[in-house]
């Protein structure tokens, strides 16, 4: 069977997300089904479900007749974040039963980080930050929860968002986490579970860090 193409509002529910993830619409900005409508030349209607399924996932407010605005970054969301990826990656690699499981996911997080290092190499900060989201998904996916699995997916497009403009999207910053990939997978190989959880909540608390001298950096 041919693949399908994705319907007018899947296209718009994915190009008004990315503006939203990107920081190119920023809290508070109020957008309206004809402006979006007009920009990917559809219709009305299949930006309006675009509209409910964005509304339903937190991402927008709508106002009948008026159009949507960006629900802003909560106070605190970002900690939240933090303690919400150390509890889900830490019972995922509590959750792998034999040294076989902890050697693959150690071997599939050591690909990963070659690619990350490449991207660097390369300058490309996009593709770093795609390798990024692939490594901590791996560990919530070795895991076997399809559930938290999609949970942690929700976290990271959040954190996407916080972190769209911050100073850590400079290379030498990002070598930086790559180093506590590293360390991190290591862990991973040897069962050390509160190891693991020690060194992932040095990582995540140093990333939580940059973001929020990136906030103060632009106040």
């Amino acid at each position: 069977m041919l693949p399908t193409s994705p319907s007018a509002a899947d296209v718009a529910y994915r190009y008004v997300k990315e503006l939203v993830l990107d920081d190119r619409l920023p809290g508070g900005s109020m957008i309206s089904e004809g402006q979006i409508a007009g920009q990917l030349t559809v219709s009305r209607t299949p930006v309006r479900e675009a509209f409910l399924r964005l509304e339903a996932e937190g991402w927008l407010r709508l106002y009948p007749k008026r159009g949507a605005v960006i629900v802003p970054i909560a106070a605190g969301e970002a900690r939240a974040v933090v303690d919400a990826r150390l509890l889900l990656e830490v019972h995922a690699v509590e959750s792998l039963a034999t040294a076989d499981d902890r050697a693959r996911l150690r071997a599939a997080l050591e690909s990963s980080i070659a690619r990350q290092s490449a991207a660097l190499d390369d300058g490309d900060l996009e593709a770093y930050s795609r390798h990024d989201t692939e490594f901590h998904l791996a560990i919530v996916a070795a895991g076997g929860n399809a559930l938290l699995t999609s949970f942690c997916v929700s976290l990271r497009e959040r954190q996407h968002r916080m972190t769209a403009r911050s100073l850590w999207r400079d290379v030498e910053r990002a070598r930086g986490f790559v180093r506590g990939h590293a360390e991190l997978a290591v862990l991973v190989g040897a069962g050390d579970v509160p190891g693991f959880g020690a060194a992932l909540r040095r990582h995540l608390r140093d990333a939580h860090l940059v973001e929020r001298a990136a906030d103060a950096a632009t106040l």
